[in-house]
């Protein structure tokens, strides 16, 4: 008999490199093409277009041969003017080891690194306590969702501490384009938007995602940000998903694995900016 000696963690980090990397991760792109084992998408939108770079693995490349791959990519983007910056989205367990430096010296600009947690949708899908008077909405299933839009977007520019000028433009870009997949869900009192979140189901996948969870400053640590969560997971298991999965701030991290999801792996996404 076969045992399956696989670690929890590995079993998920192996569904995870074959149904969310690679085409999957360009769900929405007006475009895109390959080279090698590279998926090279565009994303166009009204002021400037954005490119993303996604793969399974880099199929063993190393050296010359990598140098030469960024090299093309880098040439790829800068020779279309609609194309402001593009992001090549690196994970902690990808060969090779110096894929980093090799992208930094190609002027790729390293961001904030971030925890990928994974889990079953049903250990998340429980009732959490919330502070009286707080409640919990589905904003996106509404005829007119857009004051509401508004609302959450100027949340979360409270709760990242920065404004993002396109920050309703793109809430409602992704609600167009992913209407059946795309849950917006707000926590509020009083009129006032707390806490934001959405609930991204990738199609073709047994997973969701769950994005822009975010509590301004004065709310946090009273369990909103968990039992937001927890609605969405609901919804995630109530739509048939298996699993839920995040890029996960130190913030978001001790939550997500209280809830019982797990740490697989690191991402850390390297901008090309056009100067």
């Amino acid at each position: 008999m076969l045992i399956d000696r696989l670690t929890p963690e590995n079993r998920l980090l192996e569904a995870y490199d074959s149904q969310l990397r690679e085409e999957t991760e360009l769900t929405g792109a007006t475009r895109y093409d390959r080279d090698g084992p590279l998926w090279r998408g565009t994303f166009e939108s009204r002021e400037s277009s954005r490119g993303f770079v996604t793969y399974r693995d880099l199929g063993g490349l190393e050296g010359q041969a990598l140098e030469n791959l960024i090299a093309r990519t880098v040439a790829h983007y800068a020779a279309d003017p609609s194309v402001a910056s593009f992001e090549w989205k690196t994970r902690g367990h990808d060969l090779p080891t110096n894929l980093a430096e090799r992208l930094a010296a190609h002027g790729l600009v390293p961001e904030e690194s971030e925890t990928v947690m994974l889990g079953e949708a049903a250990l998340l899908a429980v009732e959490v306590p919330l502070p009286a008077g707080v409640q919990l909405r589905r904003i996106d299933n509404q005829p007119d969702p857009l004051p509401d839009l508004v609302r959450a977007a100027a949340a979360q520019d409270r709760a990242f501490s920065i404004k993002i000028p396109s920050g309703v433009e793109d809430f409602v870009r992704r609600l167009k384009n992913g209407r059946d997949s795309i849950e917006y869900w707000i926590a509020e009192i009083q009129g006032e938007v707390v806490s934001t979140g959405r609930l991204e189901v990738v199609p073709g996948t047994e997973f969701a995602g769950v994005w822009g969870g975010g509590t301004v400053a004065e709310w946090r640590g009273k369990g909103i940000y968990r039992a937001l969560t927890a609605e969405r997971a609901k919804s995630a298991v109530q739509r048939g998903v298996r699993f839920l999965h995040s890029d996960s701030t130190e913030y978001s991290r001790p939550i997500l694995q209280r809830s019982g999801l797990l740490a697989v792996t690191t991402t850390m996404p390297f901008i090309w900016t056009r100067q």
